[in-house]
């Protein structure tokens, strides 16, 4: 079942960012653009290299008035030790969320039921708090954050300019599509 075109259901978990805990709910993903990552465990192997990638696009991300959320079923404390034992992730200041009840995992149909853990799930949620865009792999494939760029791009443009789509290698300042009856079968 897909979650595009979805609001985002309510939820309550702990975090820690900055080295602090932390309350975060769905209200927080609203009001802006929000990417929520989701990853197996902490103290794993691919998990580091993909969230420490997402760190080094946050910056990016921020500009185009994104806040990130990266989520697992640890806890806060687990993410607490993994922040001050590992260099990767040391570097990270996006909020890092705890999901050991698996509410939120559930929420965003990642979860692994039989494993306790998520998938590598990716969602971009829009200001409403509805999905707009997800990508979700197998544990042995990492992301790539620099891809969330241009999607992000792409649907901010599409929200802000109705009636206009974005093709396929879109970017920004390209041309975008007016989708109508003298365009079907000419593209």
């Amino acid at each position: 079942m897909s979650l595009i075109g979805k609001e985002i259901l309510p939820f309550k978990a702990q975090a820690y960012k900055n080295g602090e805990f932390i309350e975060v709910s769905d209200q927080d993903l609203k009001g802006k653009w929000s990417v929520v990552c989701f990853y197996p465990a902490d103290f794993t192997f691919v998990c580091p290299t993909e969230l420490e990638d997402l760190q080094n696009q946050y910056p990016a991300l921020q500009e185009l008035g994104v806040e990130v959320y990266s989520v697992s079923t640890d806890t806060h404390f687990v993410h607490k030790a993994w922040h001050d034992s590992s260099e990767a992730i040391s570097k990270i200041t996006y909020t890092m969320i705890g999901d050991p009840s698996h509410v939120i995992c559930r929420n965003f149909d990642v979860l692994i039921e039989e494993e306790g853990v998520a998938d590598r799930g990716t969602f971009i949620i829009d200001p409403d708090g509805v999905v707009q865009a997800m990508e979700i792999n197998a544990g042995g494939i990492g992301r790539d954050a620099s891809t969330l760029i241009n999607k992000i791009k792409a649907a901010q443009y599409v929200r802000k300019n109705p009636g206009e789509v974005c093709p396929a290698k879109w970017e920004e300042g390209g041309e975008t599509l007016k989708p109508s009856l003298d365009l079907v079968g000419k593209i």
